[in-house]
């Protein structure tokens, strides 16, 4: 009998550890359940999962993030939220964006104009976080020096910062053209690319990957939006 009670205690306190080591940080938490969320953001979180992606970015309070092409401000909400009041976030949008973009910005949220010559923030920051975007880089309309665009990124960080970008993968080995056609990338490709503006490799997230996506159709067809095979990487500017 004392042998089980120690072994059913045991398991006990190592299920209580396993769950404290799975709580989010305070300020991730803190974004996540703010009272001014909308029902359309929240309708979006399991999709999205933004703890995960949170927590992975290393995000703290305090923190200047810069974000990349925000879009409806679904992140950068919550990346206020979790810099707090005495962290900024910089929102860069594209000109066709921009009136949405001030739009929706509030607080300590700073909406900067972004141009393929012009890619960086009024002052270095910790954190440079963009999500479903980076394939953008390879549209053709755009033209862009790929190469240069993360340069600038990498110049736009602290040392020590963190580049996290979050795409729909494409099959490996596909061309550079999926961009366009699906508005997919290999993750090889964007591994390969910011490792070589002098990024360091962190690691990956799998939270948002869906193995049943084939990788084959446009992300807005809608037997398949919402429902991408997404990876997360994880990029360091070395100290």
């Amino acid at each position: 009998m004392t042998r089980n009670l120690w072994t059913a205690a045991t398991a006990a306190l190592l299920l209580c550890v396993s769950g404290a080591e799975a709580a989010p940080p305070a300020n991730v938490t803190a974004a996540l359940t703010a009272p001014s969320r909308s029902d359309a953001d929240k309708a979006r979180d399991a999709a999205r999962k933004p703890a995960e992606m949170l927590e992975f970015s290393g995000v703290k309070p305090g923190d200047k993030v810069g974000e990349l092409l925000p879009g409806g401000g679904y992140f950068t909400r919550l990346l206020s939220a979790a810099v707090g009041p005495n962290g900024k976030v910089y929102a860069a949008a594209p000109a066709n964006d921009l009136e949405k973009a001030k739009a929706a910005a509030k607080g300590n949220v700073e909406v900067v104009a972004l141009t393929p010559t012009s890619l960086g923030f009024p002052e270095p920051v910790d954190l440079i976080f963009t999500a479903q975007n980076y394939h953008d880089f390879h549209l053709k309309r755009l033209n862009l020096d790929v190469a240069a665009v993360n340069k600038r990124l990498y110049d736009a960080l602290k040392p020590g910062g963190t580049l996290l970008i979050i795409d729909h993968a494409a099959v490996p080995g596909a061309p550079i053209e999926v961009a366009d056609s699906l508005h997919r990338i290999d993750p090889a490709v964007v591994r390969r690319e910011v490792e070589a503006a002098g990024f360091k490799f962190v690691g990956e997230s799998n939270a948002v990957r869906n193995p049943s996506d084939p990788k084959t159709g446009n992300v807005f067809d809608p037997a398949i939006r919402g429902k991408t095979d997404q990876f997360v990487y994880k990029f360091q500017k070395p100290s």
